[in-house]
């Protein structure tokens, strides 16, 4: 059975910095891209990061550009995001997403096949 968990999440004061963890089990993601989207209360699902399968690659949602960075290490099969100067509007779940059938990196929710859990991210201003 695949799966991805997040961990990582937590309350934070506006302007700190979380560190977000995907580890995958059940298959290996190191050849597909990976990434991250969220959802807070009420809003659709959004995209915020996604990385290519040698990490050489990145694309962020405008909203996250220069806060957040992607990253992954294929030889423990997971992906991470750090987030710096954190924003009240960042509260969401985050989920950590796979994609086993473009090379590309999306945008969209429907381009990823695998899902995680999700990790509550709240941060008070």
């Amino acid at each position: 059975q695949v799966q991805l968990v997040e961990s990582g999440g937590g309350l934070v004061q506006a302007g700190g910095s979380l560190r977000l963890s995907c580890a995958a089990s059940g298959r290996t993601f190191s050849g597909y891209v990976m990434g991250w989207f969220r959802q807070a209360p009420g809003k659709e699902r959004e995209f915020v990061a996604a990385i290519n399968w040698r990490g050489s690659t990145t694309r962020y949602a405008d909203s996250v550009k220069g806060r957040f960075t992607i990253s992954r290490d294929n030889a423990k099969n997971s992906v991470y995001l750090q987030m710096n100067s954190l924003k009240p509007e960042d509260t969401a779940v985050y989920y950590c997403v796979g994609d086993t059938n473009h090379y590309s990196l999306r945008i969209g929710s429907h381009e990823y096949d695998y899902w995680g859990q999700g990790t509550q991210v709240t941060v008070s201003s």
